[in-house]
């Protein structure tokens, strides 16, 4: 077996992988550079929120579980970034008006919990520690567009957010340690997290907050 640095994702992720990883790339730039344009910003902040947003929690991941970081050493990453950061660039900002910034947002989230925990079973990483390194793919990123956009992190509103991360990278993790097909425990677990999102963003779900219980 070859040692561990020279095996590459193509070896150790699934097929889906890199499909899910440019998806997820896509929808997050898309969010960053929505919440640049909620500021009426420029093209270079479009860019650079588009950027951080997309790479942010993977560059994490990478860091964490010793796997060359991602956007370093592929460049169809950034571009990926840039483009969707050149595309809400423009287009008439009617379009992106509402709640775009959420339902992109949750897209991002499903999709990139799910690569996370898959990237990270791929390199050895145990099971609970593998799903927390896909929520942590999957809210790192919105955590920093939210930070630099001056607005309250995501952690701080009462919506279900990180425990629809959990979801998806748990359900992923759970149905791909009991032997289902990395394609179909890939659907489910990011239809699941994405469908406990999008309910929190219509319904305004959220866990009890401390002090609720009447202390």
């Amino acid at each position: 077996m070859p040692p561990a640095e020279a095996l590459t994702p193509q070896v150790l992720l699934p097929a889906f992988a890199p499909w899910l990883d440019v998806a997820g790339l896509a929808v997050f730039a898309v969010s960053g550079a929505l919440a640049a344009a909620r500021r009426g910003q420029t093209l270079v902040t479009f860019a650079f929120f588009a950027l951080i947003t997309g790479v942010g929690g993977g560059t994490v991941r990478d860091l964490l579980i010793g796997a060359p970081v991602f956007w370093v050493h592929d460049a169809r990453a950034a571009s990926v970034c840039l483009v969707m950061a050149m595309v809400i660039w423009i287009t008439p900002a009617r379009w992106w008006r509402g709640a775009a910034l959420d339902w992109f947002d949750a897209v991002g989230l499903a999709a990139y919990a799910v690569y996370g925990a898959a990237k990270a079973l791929g390199y050895g990483v145990p099971p609970l520690p593998a799903a927390l390194m896909g929520v942590m793919t999957g809210c790192v990123g919105g955590i920093i567009r939210d930070v630099l956009a001056g607005e309250p992190s995501i952690l701080m509103r009462p919506e279900l957010y990180v425990t629809a991360a959990a979801l998806a990278a748990g359900l992923y993790v759970a149905m791909r340690t009991i032997g289902i097909d990395p394609w179909l425990a890939a659907g489910v677990a990011g239809l699941a997290g994405f469908g406990l999102r999008a309910a929190a963003i219509r319904f305004r779900l959220a866990l009890p907050a401390y002090g609720d219980a009447g202390r």
